[in-house]
């Protein structure tokens, strides 16, 4: 198909500035946003753009998760990914790396500058020689620290209306609220009045007014400079909060996902290279509406219901809720694709299970997580009460009782049939750094922060985490070399290509069970993954493959026929048939 006109792709975005900013102002914009893009399409547009492959993982890691004495910790990281990971992944999704104020990282200060203690722009070039780089936009909100809110605090009318300053009349009841907190915070102006901003998740991020085409304007300046500084994917942080229009939720409009589709109109022109990717931590049918309209929004968005729905299986010991939600995971658009994760630097969502899972199952992931030495962050609600909004403990440790004495084999078994799960469904597994060394809970340093989020937030020591690596029995040895073999593993198949063929099998309610297809190779694997302690016997006239079958996972052959054997699973037991 040949690609469209760059004069019909100008048409669109025109089209669309006149939508969001009026139809006098959008000739003005549009020749600003021209001017703007010829300025970095020489640099930006360089990098090759790639296609999704079943080679294709994704990890995630602030960029100090790893440090080493006084040393800038970009290079300690590349050293630990060069050592122990190598081609395992392809995407390293680096939190943000800005200068800060709060929230470990997401109170940016200023959106050009990498943080001293990390490195320079030259450790992140060199970083996306070996992977893709996934930055992240933090788009919504500012730290009260940074120029746009000084200017406007200090009356600069470079930045006049900038940031959101709700009328006393505005009609706020309905705004859909992420946390316990208030949504107008008060702020002293230059002349020493007392003024109130929207501050969506904290008094030290205030958002920004959208509404404001100058704010549009900066920002996607800014993401043309990351384009051009070794980003090959964009995190869209909180996005769904982006636009606010009192009387409203003020979450998920129309004038958000104009603005996504302006971000990728642009970027289609600039930087072709460059992948969107939605964190959208809400329910299912929200979700997967940042893929837009045909596919024209975000390539890749979290499958956010992956991870309490995984979790809620292995808790309770049956797949049904996560096989019929699965059920349902059907191709969307050419191009699309989910990020599979059961963690992130986040806590685990709990909004994603709205209309999955009943008040008594969402309560028991709520109970063991407390049992399990996590804790729970609530949101408010416009009537004032509160709900679980998220789940903060690392997740190996919401699938693992710390308190018993658990044999550590048994432990990781557990822990990695999770994570096999989220390898074998339909997209691209994102993995947590912490998930893939096995941490646990660290509540001295919620402790020390007074931050949740800051359980599954650890630092680690170069020097300790390698000797910890060197000792076959322990707990980060294990769990490392059980992800590389499942990622080693799924890497060469072609049938977890994103986009093959993908059927969710109803086998039993111990059995989460997954034939993938591919249509060019006819390459065919059946996914089985126990989530029971108990030795799980599958009926062979249940399974859809017959002849010699081999484990991809172990080497091991079974004979599916009229004389075969049933598939007999040993607790936790992941089979990748071929």
């Amino acid at each position: 198909m040949p690609s469209e006109p760059d004069n019909q792709k100008w048409q669109r975005i025109r089209s669309r500035l006149a939508t969001l900013y009026g139809e006098d102002d959008a000739p003005t914009l549009e020749a600003i946003l021209k001017q703007t893009v010829a300025a970095h399409t020489a640099t930006a547009a360089s990098a090759p753009s790639k296609p999704f492959s079943e080679a294709d993982a994704l990890l995630i890691s602030y960029g100090d998760s790893i440090t080493q004495g006084k040393k800038t910790t970009l290079p300690v990281l590349e050293k630990f990914l060069s050592d122990h990971v190598g081609d395992a992944i392809t995407f390293l999704h680096l939190l943000p790396f800005f200068p800060y104020s709060s929230d470990d990282g997401f109170s940016v200060i200023d959106f050009e500058k990498l943080r001293s203690d990390l490195g320079s722009w030259e450790d992140i070039r060199h970083l996306s020689l070996n992977y893709r780089i996934v930055f992240d936009a933090v788009l919504n909100h500012v730290s009260v620290e940074s120029k746009y809110a000084q200017g406007y605090l200090k009356g600069d009318p470079e930045f006049a209306d900038f940031l959101v300053s709700p009328d006393p009349s505005d009609d706020l009841s309905q705004v859909v609220r992420p946390r316990d907190l208030p949504l107008l915070h008060e702020f002293t102006l230059a002349s020493g009045e007392k003024h109130p901003l929207w501050t969506t998740f904290s008094p030290d991020q205030v958002d920004l007014n959208f509404r404001n085409p100058r704010v549009f304007l900066e920002i996607i300046r800014i993401l043309l400079f990351y384009a051009a500084s070794g980003a090959s994917m964009l995190r869209l942080d909180a996005i769904p909060y982006l636009w606010k229009t009192t009387g409203t939720r003020c979450v998920h409009l129309k004038e958000t996902h104009l603005i996504i589709k302006l971000i990728r109109d642009i970027y289609d022109l600039a930087a072709p290279h460059m992948i969107l990717l939605s964190e959208t931590n809400v329910p299912h049918e929200e979700n997967i509406s940042y893929f837009g309209q045909g596919g024209d929004e975000a390539q890749i968005i979290y499958n956010f219901s992956l991870a309490p729905l995984t979790l809620f299986a292995i808790t309770a010991g049956d797949t049904k809720k996560l096989t019929r939600w699965a059920q349902g995971l059907g191709p969307y658009w050419r191009g699309c694709t989910w990020l599979n994760i059961t963690a992130t630097h986040d806590g685990i969502g709990m909004r994603p299970t709205e209309g999955i899972l009943n008040e008594d199952e969402r309560q028991l992931l709520v109970d063991t997580t407390k049992a399990h030495g996590g804790q729970v962050s609530y949101k408010r609600n416009p009537d004032g009460s509160t709900t679980p909004y998220e789940l903060n403990v690392t997740y190996f440790d919401a699938v693992n009782d710390p308190r018993p004495e658990t044999p550590p084999e048994v432990e990781v078994a557990r822990f990695l049939v999770t994570q096999a799960i989220a390898m074998t469904i339909r997209g691209i597994p994102g993995i947590y750094i912490h998930s893939l060394l096995g941490s646990r809970n660290d509540n001295t340093r919620v402790a020390e922060t007074e931050r949740l989020r800051s359980i599954n937030r650890s630092q680690l020591d170069h020097t300790t985490l390698e000797a910890e690596l060197k000792i076959p029995t322990s707990l980060r040895h294990r769990v490392l070399t059980g992800m590389r073999r499942l990622l080693d593993t799924r890497r060469k198949l072609r049938a977890f290509h994103p986009d093959t063929d993908q059927q969710i099998l109803d086998l039993n309610n111990q059995i989460f069970a997954v034939l993938r297809r591919c249509t060019d190779t006819g390459e065919r694997i059946l996914a089985l993954h126990n989530v029971t302690a108990k030795r799980i016997r599958i009926d062979r006239h249940t399974i859809p493959l017959r002849g010699p079958l081999t484990d991809t996972l172990t080497g091991q052959l079974i004979w599916l026929g009229a004389e075969g054997e049933d598939i007999v699973l040993l607790p936790y037991q992941i089979a990748w048939l071929s």
